[in-house]
């Protein structure tokens, strides 16, 4: 079973166990799912496709979830946190801090990178990262090690 699939056949679960956070959150990515599907001809969303749209979901409302904080809006932004938690159930296990420095580090070592050679290393990193790793944690550790 795809991701799309298991999104959707999730969203039947949380319309029968009445569970409105879940089947609210999960909808939303149905629509975004389908929004990119209609954006083109013939387009048909795969996992990797998905994947950048469930992430895409997550940085949206972290970002809305810190502008809550900030403006004092307590309860929407733990409504976001609660729908970041439901989609990020979908994303991969994203990788410890210290095997994205080891992959930096491979990164670095192969380019005899300096500071200056940043937006390269952190190109290669991405790539080879892809889907494991946050681009905040890659950039740090990027930093970091450069520095």
């Amino acid at each position: 079973m795809n991701l799309k699939e298991q999104i959707i056949n999730d969203l039947k679960e949380a319309m029968k166990a009445q569970d409105s956070m879940k089947l609210n959150t999960l909808r939303m990515m149905k629509t975004e799912i389908t929004n990119f599907e209609v954006s083109g001809a013939d387009k048909v969303a795969g996992d990797e496709e998905v994947l950048t749209i469930l992430k895409r979901g997550v940085k949206q409302r972290k970002e809305a979830a810190e502008g809550f904080e900030k403006g004092g809006n307590q309860e929407a932004a733990d409504k976001e946190k609660a729908e970041i938690e439901i989609l990020e159930s979908y994303l991969p296990e994203m990788m410890s801090e210290d095997a994205v420095k080891e992959v930096v580090q491979a990164v670095i070592d192969e380019m005899s990178a300096t500071q200056a050679d940043f937006g390269k290393v952190m190109g290669a990193a991405m790539g080879r990262l892809k889907g494991q790793a946050d681009g905040t944690v890659v950039s740090k550790v990027t930093k970091e090690l450069l520095g």
